[in-house]
């Protein structure tokens, strides 16, 4: 009996430990903060997948994600062209705010070798998890400039890999430009890639880098290149939608997708992983895009330019096959998230982006914090949403303004604006501060900060030798 009772106690302080150790590490699990991925496509438009009415392309990826996830059907970018509106996502700012509406030259997107890029004293999304102890990577395309001082590893990134700008900007494409750069951080490690391979490298590259950190909070921005122009698929891909290429590529997207969920899956961290998917603006739809029931298409102020279609997912936060109606933009990501992370926005700062947590957990009642939205092409205020109204100022002096109920007309086709004086000199007072603000034309903003530039700008490739 005597011999029996050491054995016992050693046996009950072995079950005692066990359970502290698993009672410390269920605490532990449970106040780690959630790892986040957004998946970021290029000219995708409102209508190009499955759970926002495509016919022609089969996501059943997207498909999965919207029926375990919640759907935005009123979500915004601030730009219907790539560099603006990815800085939007970065900062939480207009771009207005931060300089990056235009190049140097008043072109309306960042070219190779352009002297402006995303300034230092901007704090991106991915400044921000790094200061929570996240690991941070970026897997495509940047564009928010190109010269050393503006690549992602200078602004909050562990690690790049990508081609930093459009996949029309080489010398493949377009003969004034010099060889299309894949970069590895800071390095150029190939040009001309094969662009048939992009997405499938890419998503080898994400899934490596959710594998490496898989016990620790990691933010993963997964631009993608496609779809825009020139479109291009894998073998497995290429010829085997409804839709030529554009759909082709709009299907290995969504085989993309699957594979990064299946690897958080299988890596047993779903329930730690918030996953967004949306895109950096409508479709051009002279290559195969369509925005839906939605007016207008890349580049413009319709509907159809700045709608973006957008599921969120992370099992037990965010209600299943839910959908949400109230309005939202890729400002809001960075303060929504942030605050997740246990971090917050900048505050010595006007930061545009609003916590969108409410609305992304489904709160009963909770409604848009976002009391206007305002629509730009490139520095120039053309439109102004509040509620479901919609005005489209003059921009002529001898124009009217035009005035659409969006919950009633959500193709912009009846302008209501004779029968709604109130609501379009509530929604002109609107853009009258928001052109303070921000400032449109040749009215300057009060509010604008500068954006980053070098002076002695080089090619990418140049740099390298």
């Amino acid at each position: 009996m005597r011999s029996i009772l050491p054995r016992l106690s050693l046996l009950l302080a072995l079950v005692v430990l066990a359970a502290v150790a698993l009672g410390t590490q269920n605490a532990q699990a449970a106040e780690r903060t959630p790892n986040f991925v957004i998946i970021f496509c290029d000219d995708l438009g409102y209508g190009d997948v499955g759970p926002f009415g495509s016919t022609k392309h089969r996501t059943p990826n997207l498909d999965r994600m919207a029926e375990e996830g919640r759907r935005f059907t009123d979500f915004y970018v601030t730009s219907g062209v790539c560099t603006p509106s990815r800085s939007s996502l970065m900062t939480g700012c207009y771009p207005k705010r931060v300089g990056l509406h235009e190049n140097e030259v008043n072109g309306w997107v960042l070219f190779p070798g352009n002297k402006r890029g995303i300034s230092a004293e901007e704090t991106t999304i991915a400044e921000i998890m790094k200061r929570q102890g996240y690991a941070t990577a970026i897997v495509g395309k940047w564009h928010l400039g190109d010269q050393p001082e503006f690549l992602p590893t200078r602004h909050g990134f562990d690690s790049y890999f990508g081609i930093p700008f459009s996949n029309d900007m080489g010398n493949g494409h377009n003969k004034r430009y010099p060889p299309l750069p894949l970069l590895r951080n800071e390095e150029v490690i190939e040009t001309e890639p094969d662009q048939r391979q992009l997405t499938p490298r890419y998503t080898a590259e994400a899934i490596r880098f959710i594998t490496a950190n898989k016990d620790r909070p990691f933010f993963l921005y997964f631009p993608h290149t496609f779809p825009h122009n020139p479109i291009f698929a894998s073998e497995r891909f290429a010829g085997k939608s409804a839709n030529g290429n554009f759909g082709d590529s709009v299907e290995e997207i969504d085989w993309s997708v699957g594979q990064i969920l299946g690897t958080i899956k299988k890596l047993g961290i779903d329930e730690q992983t918030l996953v967004i998917f949306t895109s950096d603006n409508g479709a051009a739809q002279r290559w195969g895009g369509g925005n839906g029931p939605l007016r207008g298409f890349k580049g413009s102020t319709w509907e159809g330019g700045m709608r973006e279609p957008f599921i969120i997912r992370w099992p037990g936060k965010i209600p299943a096959g839910t959908t949400c109606g109230e309005l939202a933009c890729s400002m809001d990501l960075l303060p929504t998230l942030a605050k997740l992370a246990g971090g917050s926005a900048p505050t010595d700062r006007i930061i545009d982006g609003r916590d969108i947590w409410p609305l992304i957990s489904g709160e009963k009642d909770a409604k848009t914090p976002r009391e206007a939205f305002f629509y730009y092409y490139r520095g120039d205020l053309q439109a102004v949403r509040a509620g479901d109204w919609k005005l489209h100022l003059p921009r002529k002096q001898s124009a009217a303004v035009q005035l659409y109920n969006l919950q009633d007309d959500i193709g912009e086709q009846t302008n209501v604006a004779e029968a709604n004086p109130d609501v379009v000199r509530r929604l002109t007072a609107f853009a009258q501060a928001c052109r303070e603000d921000l400032g449109s034309g040749q009215q300057p903003g009060k509010n604008c900060r500068k954006p980053g530039h070098v002076e002695n700008a080089k090619t990418l490739t140049s740099l390298e030798k």
